[in-house]
């Protein structure tokens, strides 16, 4: 049986060819990383994005705030039909009067009337302000109006006014001028009949 040597040519050659074949060999699986690396970063680039917009659907109308709108019915507007004190013929007489000491109660009564009381008849209400600063005040309506009468004083010229309320209260309006027209716009507005409960003419 035949040996071949090591260091023959046929065995240098073999193992050349050996060596570069696995040289030649190993060479593609050395950059086989690198590669894959690449197509990796060019796949990852080359991926797609996907983008979420968050919106209101578009088959319905965006919500709108708008001003709330007054409504077309509007309170009742107030007019005033009288507002004064008492009547002037009052005090005059009661100051001619108050000179003697007996009649200077009273006088002393329409000097207050005179200064610190006030009448107010509108077309929703009764107001009666007193006090010194205004601070006492009354305030009834129409609908609370049982009955009104009237009591002239001195020769016509002014008079009282005495309205009864429903629940029996009585409220006495003193030396009020023009006091038949002002309890007939009270009898017409609380609805009842236009008809005056008048007594006699009296003092002052």
């Amino acid at each position: 049986m035949a040996s071949t040597s090591l260091l023959s040519p046929a065995a240098i050659v073999t193992a050349a060819g050996a060596t570069s074949i696995t040289h030649h060999s190993l060479h593609p699986s050395s950059k086989l990383p690198v590669r894959n690396l690449l197509f990796k970063s060019i796949s990852g680039n080359n991926r797609p994005s996907s983008r979420l917009h968050v919106s209101s659907p578009t088959d319905q109308p965006a919500a709108t705030t708008t001003p709330a709108q007054p409504s077309s019915k509007s309170p009742k507007e107030e007019t005033i039909f009288f507002d004064g004190g008492s009547h002037y013929g009052d005090l005059l007489a009661n100051l001619l009067l108050g000179f003697t000491l007996l009649w200077l109660p009273l006088t002393l009564a329409a000097v207050s009337r005179a200064f610190f009381l006030r009448y107010r008849f509108t077309n929703l209400r009764v107001t009666v302000i007193s006090g010194l600063t205004g601070q006492d005040r009354s305030d009834f309506s129409y609908k609370v109006i049982k009955d009104v009468q009237v009591v002239p004083r001195f020769i016509g010229e002014w008079g009282d006014v005495i309205i009864t309320l429903k629940d029996g209260t009585k409220v006495d309006l003193r030396s009020v001028p023009r006091f038949r027209e002002i309890a007939k716009y009270c009898l017409a507005m609380a609805e009842k009949p236009v008809v005056l409960k008048e007594t006699g003419p009296k003092g002052f």
